[in-house]
């Protein structure tokens, strides 16, 4: 469930404040939500869930990667996520002759596990409320910008202070927005080593027909080790670094879940836009979503007809097809959740009441006045560059595999082209540009990526205002008459377009080579106009920041009363709900958890998405379900809870009670994709893995029991 993360925050946009919907901040747990959480069935004090003192739950859980979470399952390092987290891990270690896509993987000692580059796992230790100190160099007098740069200064000032004589690194985000301020100290492992994954039949059953979907069966999870030095010290990868000792790690449940349990959530929620206006939605669905649906499916078009056609294909482009098709999924049923739920007309009347209480008392429309039309005038500013921004993104930076590429050559085309260039810094840039070569043409198919550029070339060229066209369409028009065909396949002649002759130019670079590459032109131009458009909008985007930030403000004030919580932006938070079930329309119901049975009810050998492995359906056959079968003797496979989450989420540990481990958050439900603008307590759902369905494909499936030893099982 990745996507792209929008810093906005919160408020509620109708009724009482449901104790399922938020995405809370662990320091204020004990003063705004403990007591209700207990009278839900919690079991745990907040010191127990969030301690900078000792350790608690918030020392089991991770961010995996640059956009998903996990947790530790083992006093052994042992880290559980899901599958789709884990597939860029997985696609980078497969290959034809070893195929762990389609075949699993399962390290059998810890000498098979595999050390995969760049990836991180990254803890938190603690949480700071500074919005004093950051306050402190600021006033109502100050300019945009300068408000910007003075925060940006004591932000500096804060994280300087806060790493000082350690290993940490830090950040302070703005929440409300930027009403309020935290800092955010991490420790980073680098050492993350990939230790099992199921096959995608089990892990992606389903794939995109069931992306977003309930009822769901997907085996959504891989596990991987962390890796420390021998002081439990971050470390890069060495055989001599051990396993990771934690200050805490989840025991798992066998008990399952039930309707109406109680279930809490850690994790990383990206981002969400639930304080956005009217102004917003309305953009939203007029020009970000429907460019993004249209852009994105011609584009997966083209690459799935190439990887059904090439099994060495599918391997490379998998996990870019998925991280493509995931958002693109989620932007359908957003644009017709928003619809469908009338949210633009729920946000007009909620401005109407802010409208309301402002004209109430002239104070208040003195100090809060400006914020809706700051937010709308902004708004339409913008309107006219923010489709050639999508477009910009979707068709070139997204869509063009070589556009991405050659723009990491700008350094070295900048020490070329000085009068008298160091020698040494052009080796050294060319060994780096090297490496990162040999990690991409790794990915890449030629052919696949001449078809999509011409596809994308001609989309910007005739969707876009000739205006807004990067300098290398004037060669299309004049030159080749406008036959976007030719010109494709002349600018395939690029020296980025062959490993062969990218290698023999790093061996010997020059300034006339790149100077007349007609990829390296085209990116660098296209780069230009894209940072010059953002320059045009950043007037724009100061008047929306400010508006909003009033008018975050001045609805806190207004409802003084409620239990309000920041928007996510990607810093740990705690939802808490409960099991249940939902009817998503008129006269259906769905049930509130899948089984092994709907698996084989939904196969389908003649569709990659719904294939079954054979040693599955033996399994299902015998009944041999081992200690994972629920009291009906049926064997979970997936559950729902009314938890709050969104991207960043996707593996996130769902834990009862108890304090034990129940599940692993892996998606939402179709019905509620407007959730990210406006929480649907009826409708919205959290889809998750039962813990029972990944410890019995670990078990009795693959045979990696020895797995389990290193756990903590409690039956």
């Amino acid at each position: 469930m990745k996507k792209i993360f929008v810093f906005l925050f919160v408020f509620i946009t109708c009724g009482a404040l449901r104790a399922d919907e938020g995405m809370w901040l662990l320091p204020l747990l004990e003063k705004m939500n403990i007591g209700t959480m207990r009278q839900m069935g919690c079991e745990l004090t907040a010191d127990q869930i969030y301690s900078v003192n000792h350790s608690s739950l918030k020392d089991a859980v991770v961010i995996f990667g640059g956009g998903c979470t996990g947790e530790l399952i083992s006093g052994e390092g042992l880290l559980i996520t899901n599958h789709h987290c884990g597939y860029d891990a997985i696609q980078q270690h497969s290959s034809l002759d070893h195929n762990y896509l389609a075949d699993g993987f399962w390290a059998k000692s810890r000498d098979e596990e595999l050390h995969t580059p760049d990836l991180k796992a990254t803890f938190l230790v603690r949480i700071e409320d500074v919005t004093q100190r950051v306050d402190s160099v600021l006033n109502d007098t100050l300019t945009e910008p300068a408000r910007k740069e003075a925060i940006g200064n004591i932000r500096n000032r804060i994280v300087g202070e806060a790493v000082k004589g350690t290993h940490y690194n830090a950040s302070v985000k703005s929440f409300f927005g930027g009403n309020r301020f935290y800092l955010l100290v991490y420790e980073e492992f680098k050492d993350i080593r990939m230790v099992g994954a199921p096959p995608s039949s089990i892990g992606k059953f389903g794939a995109d027909a069931d992306n977003w979907m309930w009822p769901r069966h997907t085996g959504d999870f891989s596990i991987f080790r962390i890796y420390a030095d021998a002081e439990g010290k971050p470390a890069e990868y060495s055989p001599d670094n051990v396993p990771l000792k934690p200050k805490y790690f989840l025991p798992i449940s066998l008990k399952g879940v039930e309707k109406d349990d109680f279930t809490m959530i850690l994790g990383y929620p990206g981002g969400t836009d639930r304080y956005s206006t009217s102004f917003e939605v309305r953009e939203l669905l007029e020009t970000e979503l429907s460019g993004r649906i249209m852009i994105r499916g011609e584009k997966q078009e083209i690459m799935m007809r190439h990887m059904e056609a090439d099994e060495e294909i599918r391997i490379k482009y998998a996990s870019k097809y998925s991280r493509s098709s995931n958002y693109w999924k989620y932007s359908i049923g957003q644009a017709q959740g928003v619809k469908r739920l009338n949210v633009h007309k729920r946000k007009a009347e909620q401005e109407q009441r802010f409208t309301q209480w402002l004209d109430d008392h002239p104070e208040r429309k003195a100090k809060y006045g400006d914020a809706l039309s700051l937010i709308r005038e902004g708004t339409e500013r913008n309107k006219a560059y923010a489709k050639v921004n999508l477009y910009m993104l979707e068709c070139f930076f997204q869509g063009v595999e070589l556009f991405r590429f050659s723009l990491q050559f700008q350094a070295l085309m900048s020490e070329l082209e000085k009068k008298k260039p160091d020698r040494e810094q052009i080796s050294t840039l060319a060994a780096l540009l090297k490496e990162s070569a040999d990690d991409f043409y790794k990915d890449y198919d030629q052919a696949l990526d001449r078809e999509v550029t011409e596809a994308m070339f001609r989309r910007y060229f005739n969707d876009i205002d000739p205006a807004f066209h990067p300098a290398f369409y004037a060669t299309v028009t004049k030159k080749y008459k406008g036959d976007i065909h030719r010109y494709t396949q002349d600018w395939f002649k690029s020296v980025f377009a062959d490993p062969g002759r990218l290698y023999a130019f790093l061996q010997k670079p020059t300034a006339k080579t790149l100077a007349k590459d007609p990829v390296f032109q085209a990116s660098i131009a296209t780069r230009a106009l894209y940072l010059h458009r953002l320059e045009d909008m950043e007037q724009n985007e100061q008047m929306r920041d400010k508006g909003a930030r009033l008018y975050i403000a001045g609805m806190l004030e207004m409802d003084r009363d409620k239990k309000w919580y920041p928007d996510a932006n990607f810093s740990m938070r705690l939802t808490y709900g409960s099991v249940q079930d939902y009817f998503p329309r008129d006269a259906v119901f769905y049930n509130y958890y899948t089984t092994l049975q709907g698996v084989m009810e939904k196969e389908d050998p003649s569709d990659w998405e719904f294939v079954v492995p054979e040693r599955l359906k033996e399994l299902f056959v015998q009944k041999d379900f081992g200690p994972y079968a629920n009291r009906y003797g049926e064997l979970p496979v997936c559950f729902i809870s009314d938890n709050d989450i969104t991207g960043g989420n996707s593996g996130s540990p769902v834990i009862n009670g108890k304090g034990q481990l129940a599940g692993l958050a892996f998606d939402g439900n179709w019905e509620a994709m407007s959730g990210d603008i406006t929480f649907e307590p009826d409708l919205q759902r959290t889809i998750s893995v039962d813990i029972r369905y990944v410890l019995f494909i670990i078990d009795k499936y693959a045979g990696a029991g020895h797995l389990l030893n290193e756990m903590h099982i409690v039956r």
